[in-house]
């Protein structure tokens, strides 16, 4: 008897330490890509780059599934892909993308962070149970992103600022409501097949609004500084990341998988303090501990055996 309880605890451990890998893999590279995006748009507009970056990105993947002789989605199923694309690929990257151009990036910051909240509303009017250790968790997360970023707590007052805010929310709504659709629609098809198509569909569509916007700059005119960048985000975060993003989603509750968006900016700050000099204030230091004793609540409600 004792053996079977061994192998079963073994058996559970295993099952979670990957996808929990998975998510350490997301919280840290998508915190690298803060960096390559903040150099990448120093030289081009942003909305191009996201376009750029999503139609490499789509044509890898689905290059890769060709090759693959992957079966092509077959009728409801480019429905869903339609409007996974529009709300994780056009309305998210794109309103998130449009809303930093309004408001401070350390105000965008906390925004992000309220992502795993929508998630939670979500499913609690879905009728679903979630462990109030890990709402209380994401709860003191989201504490210790505001005290990172107190500085910026007055901007949410700033009628500037209100057009940004707009938008910032909104995107986190969007991507909220398509990670849950993904996590939904993901055995029905090969959801790293549909990411791909997703990103590739998006292009077209962002490429369509930047064309008639009339933003976007000559190819011949993007430095080669960006290129690098877009090609970091292309392989680290569009493919690498997102494929980790992915499995954590089919092995996790979904507010554990979404734990990441409190581990980037605190990655994106250590990583700019190492590389640009950044100086690392006291406040930022105590919003770092605060919002790891929330990760360390969220991890243990995963681990507390159900009664």
């Amino acid at each position: 008897m004792r053996a079977k309880i061994q192998t079963a605890f073994s058996g559970k451990v295993e099952a979670i330490g990957l996808p929990i890998l998975a998510v350490c893999w997301v919280s840290f590279f998508w915190g690298t890509t803060w960096l390559a995006s903040k150099e990448g748009v120093r030289h081009m507009p942003a909305l191009q780059l996201a376009t750029i970056r999503q139609f490499i990105g789509g044509i890898l993947y689905v290059g890769y599934f060709l090759i693959k002789k992957e079966p092509w989605p077959k009728g409801k199923q480019w429905r869903t892909i339609l409007v996974l694309a529009i709300l994780n690929f056009v309305l998210s990257n794109g309103l998130s993308t449009w809303g930093v151009k309004y408001i401070s990036s350390g105000l965008g910051a906390i925004i992000s962070a309220i992502f795993p909240i929508w998630i939670i509303v979500i499913n609690f009017f879905n009728g679903e149970r979630i462990a109030k250790l890990a709402i209380t968790g994401i709860l003191i997360c989201f504490g210790g992103i505001c005290i990172i970023f107190m500085d910026h707590l007055g901007d949410f007052f700033k009628p500037d600022f209100q057009v940004g805010i707009i938008l910032t929310v909104a995107s986190t709504i969007t991507w909220a409501f398509g990670i849950l659709h993904t996590k939904k629609k993901a055995a029905s098809f090969n959801p790293y097949f549909s990411l791909g198509l997703q990103m590739f569909i998006s292009s077209f569509i962002l490429f369509a609004v930047t064309e008639a916007a009339g933003v976007n700059i000559p190819l011949s005119e993007i430095p080669s500084t960006s290129w690098w960048a877009i090609g970091y985000l292309v392989i680290i975060g569009s493919v690498l990341t997102f494929i980790a993003f992915i499995y954590s989603l089919q092995h996790l509750p979904t507010e554990i998988s979404s734990i990441y968006v409190y581990i980037n900016p605190i990655v994106a700050m250590i990583l700019g303090a190492l590389i640009f000099g950044e100086i690392l204030t006291h406040a930022i230091l105590i919003g770092v501990l605060v919002t790891l004793a929330g990760l360390y609540l969220v991890n243990k409600s995963i681990r507390k055996p159900k009664v």
